[in-house]
């Protein structure tokens, strides 16, 4: 701020240059002050949810915070020095978010803070995420995935091997590309079931377009194909074998 004796000498300044007197000099400074100081700009607002590629709406619906919440706990714990998985199981443990959901809160905070770009993950390779919730009960929606026979009437992929399978919780497939697809299956009561996939390793954010747009179809395809197929009719033989199969 100005000191008073640094304004009078101002004023004198200004009477000397002008001819004016010390009311009307003082005044003009004043004044000249005033336009000229302008409050600084507030910083502009990130866009949380543009960055971390998911609406505050979904977020918050499904983990009770939206981006702008979420960035303030995890930095509050020191997340941006964090590791990944540290970062996840932290989301997990502290506050009680199931495994896929803390997944992907933390690849939106990760994004956040420019720690890796839409769609990329850490070791710099891309994925696809999508994820539907249907109305069959979570063992039919895993026997639609885990039966190669069933799952051939809608993903109508050659050359894809299931690697591992724990009904009926989740599943993993290799790609013919040797990419690998993660899929999770979540009961939303009796009769409902959500299901979330990750397609991994792939090498290109054009790659990761493209299956992200494969899987709304291929998911689109499993919803017609349920809505044909009588729910319920399954043994366990057929997945049990298939498994045992992995080498």
């Amino acid at each position: 701020m100005t000191t008073n004796k640094d304004f009078k000498r101002l004023v004198r300044a200004r009477m000397g240059k002008t001819g004016e007197a010390y009311t009307a000099a003082r005044a003009h400074i004043l004044t000249k002050s005033r336009t000229t100081s302008k409050p600084a700009a507030a910083p502009a607002s990130l866009d949380y949810a543009a960055l971390a590629g998911m609406s505050d709406q979904t977020l918050k619906e499904k983990t009770g915070c939206n981006w702008e919440r979420w960035v303030h706990m995890l930095d509050y714990h020191g997340a941006e020095d964090m590791r990944h998985g540290e970062i996840a199981t932290l989301v997990r443990q502290k506050y009680r978010i199931d495994s896929w959901w803390s997944q992907m809160v933390t690849v939106g905070y990760e994004r956040i803070k420019r720690r890796r770009a839409l769609g990329q993950r850490l070791d710099g390779s891309y994925e696809a995420s999508k994820s539907k919730t249907y109305a069959v009960p979570v063992t039919t929606m895993f026997d639609a995935w885990a039966e190669s026979r069933r799952r051939k009437q809608w993903l109508n992929e050659a050359s894809v091997t299931l690697r591992t399978a724990i009904r009926p919780k989740s599943i993993r497939i290799g790609w013919r590309d040797g990419t690998i697809v993660a899929v999770w299956f979540t009961p939303k009561g009796a009769d409902k079931t959500a299901v979330a996939i990750a397609h991994t390793k792939l090498t290109s954010k054009v790659d990761a377009d493209r299956m992200k747009q494969y899987w709304s179809e291929r998911l689109d395809a499993l919803g017609a194909w349920l809505s044909r197929t009588p729910r319920g009719r399954r043994g366990r033989g057929a997945v049990k074998r298939e498994a045992a199969a992995i080498v």
